[in-house]
C-alpha cells in the first residue's frame, strides 16, 4: 500500500520555514534543527557567540509547544541546577530523590549553552540522558520525555573525557558569521527586535505531530540510495575523515528526513547532502566532506549555491579594497579565503556534468584569479 507522506512533509516544511523567519542568513541552521526534531536526535551549533544559537532553539521549542530547558554550563554548574535540588524531606526519610519540576529531567527540547564545561558528574549524567533518555536517581531509573537537545559550543573538543558526549550528537553544523551582502538585512532585524523584542511563535505542530512526523521517516525508501552511500563513506574516509559505525547507520535516518522534508518518499541522492552534518568532527573535515558531496553527488543546485557564496565573498573583498588604502590585516585571511575557493571552483570545473554549472564556475574562477591579484598587489605596497 501507498503511504501519504504528504501531511508530514507539509507541516515539518512549514516548521522549517517558521523556524528561520526571524533570523537572517540561518537557513541551514534551521535545517539542520529541523533534521535533528524529526530524528529525535541531538544536534551541537559550534561557533562565534552572538550566531542566534539559542534564539533559533528558544524558537523551535516553541514551534512545537514543547516542555523547554536552556541552561549555560560552566565549569562551576551544580548537578543540582540542572536535574534538580535533593528533596530534604525524603532525604531525611533515607530516600534519595531529587526536585526536577522545571529542570531538564522534565524538558522535551533542551538547550545547553557551552556544554563542554561539564562537570565529570553532569557529563556522566549527560550521556545517559541523551543515549538512553534515562537518568539515575538514587537507586530509581527514571525515564525522561527528552526529544532532542541543541547544544551549543565555541570550539570543538579536544579533551578526551568529552569525546564520548561529542559523539551523542548525532548532527553537527559549523555556525559562521553572517556575509557581508547580508549585513543591511542583519541590522534591518537587529533594531526591530532591539525594538520589539523577539515576537513570540505561534506553534504550528505538536509534540504529537512530531512523533508522527518520526514515523513517516521510517517509512521513507532508501533502497535507490545505499549502494551510493557505501561509496561516499569510502571516499570520505580515504580523505581522513573517519565515520563511526555508529554513526554510519544512523545516517539513515537522517537522509530518510531530508527526503521527507522535502516532499519526497523514496530518497534521491540529493538526500545525501545531509552527510555534512554526521560525517566531520571538525571545521576542516566538514570542508572535506562538502568537496566529496559535490564532487560524487548530483547536486546542481548546491554547487550553484557554493559558486554563489564564493561570488559573495569576491564582492566582500572588493568592497575592502575599494575603501581601504592601508593594508588591513584582513586581507591576508581573505587571500586564504579565496585561494581555498579557488581549489573549489576547480573541482567543480573538473567534476561538473553541467555545462551552464561548469560555465559560472569558469566566470566566478576568473574573477576570483583576478581579485586575489589585487590583494597581492595591494599587501606589497
Amino acid at each position: 500500500m501507498q503511504v501519504d507522506h504528504s501531511e508530514p512533509a507539509q507541516l515539518i516544511k512549514r516548521f522549517r520555514e517558521e523556524l528561520e523567519k526571524p533570523f537572517v542568513g540561518r537557513e541551514e541552521e534551521a535545517l539542520v534543527i529541523t533534521l535533528a526534531m524529526m530524528t529525535s536526535e541531538h544536534v551541537i551549533l559550534i561557533g562565534e557567540p552572538g550566531t542566534a544559537k539559542s534564539a533559533m532553539a528558544r524558537r523551535a521549542a516553541d514551534l512545537v509547544r514543547a516542555k523547554f530547558f536552556k541552561y549555560l554550563l560552566t565549569k562551576y554548574t551544580d548537578p543540582d541546577e540542572l536535574f534538580g535540588p535533593l528533596d530534604i524531606a525524603a532525604l531525611k526519610e533515607g530516600k534519595y530523590i531529587r526536585i526536577s519540576t522545571n529542570r531538564l529531567p522534565e524538558a522535551e527540547i533542551a538547550f545547553l549553552d557551552e556544554i563542554f564545561n561539564a562537570s565529570s558528574a553532569i557529563l556522566n549524567t549527560l550521556l545517559t540522558l541523551m543515549n538512553e533518555r534515562i537518568i539515575y536517581d538514587g537507586y530509581r531509573e527514571i525515564q525522561v520525555p527528552l526529544w532532542t537537545l541543541i547544544s551549543a559550543s565555541n570550539t570543538v573538543p579536544d579533551e578526551p573525557e568529552y569525546r564520548a558526549l561529542y559523539d551523542r550528537f548525532l548532527l553537527r553544523h559549523f555556525v559562521k558569521p553572517v556575509s557581508e551582502d547580508k549585513w543591511g538585512a542583519l541590522l534591518d532585524a537587529a533594531w526591530r527586535i532591539e525594538r520589539e523584542g523577539y515576537r513570540s511563535a505561534e506553534p504550528v505542530l505538536s509534540m504529537s505531530n512530531l512523533r508522527s512526523i518520526y514515523d513517516a521517516v521510517f517509512e521513507v525508501d532508501l533502497s535507490g540510495i545505499k549502494s551510493k552511500l557505501i561509496k561516499l563513506y569510502a571516499v570520505i574516509e580515504d580523505q581522513g575523515v573517519h565515520v563511526s559505525d555508529r554513526r554510519k547507520g544512523k545516517a539513515l535516518k537522517v537522509i530518510a528526513a531530508h527526503s521527507l522534508l522535502h516532499g519526497r518518499s523514496r530518497a534521491t541522492e540529493e538526500d545525501l547532502v545531509a552527510l555534512k552534518y554526521i560525517a566531520p568532527q571538525t571545521p576542516e573535515e566538514a570542508e572535506k566532506v562538502y568537496i566529496v558531496l559535490l564532487e560524487e553527488v548530483n547536486m546542481r543546485e548546491k554547487v550553484l549555491e557554493e559558486i554563489r557564496e564564493v561570488e559573495s565573498n569576491i564582492r566582500e573583498v572588493k568592497v575592502l579594497l575599494a575603501r581601504k588604502y592601508e593594508i588591513d590585516p584582513k586581507l591576508i585571511e581573505y587571500l586564504r579565503g579565496l585561494e581555498r575557493a579557488r581549489e573549489k571552483l576547480k573541482r567543480v570545473l573538473n567534476s561538473a556534468l553541467d555545462d551552464d554549472v561548469k560555465k559560472r564556475a569558469l566566470e566566478v574562477l576568473v574573477e576570483l584569479e583576478e581579485t586575489v591579484e589585487a590583494i597581492k598587489r595591494r599587501l606589497v605596497l
